[in-house]
């Protein structure tokens, strides 16, 4: 379930930010979602 809800709401495509994992239609990197919510 919870993969289902991750592949719904981010992407990869390599001409969007090298092809790091991003949220769906932005540029923002879900590293930084990550980063912001361990701090």
């Amino acid at each position: 379930m919870f993969q289902d809800n991750l592949s719904k709401r981010t992407e990869i495509n390599p001409r969007i930010m090298v092809g790091k994992p991003v949220i769906k239609g932005t540029r923002i990197p879900v590293e930084i979602i990550l980063q912001k919510l361990a701090q």
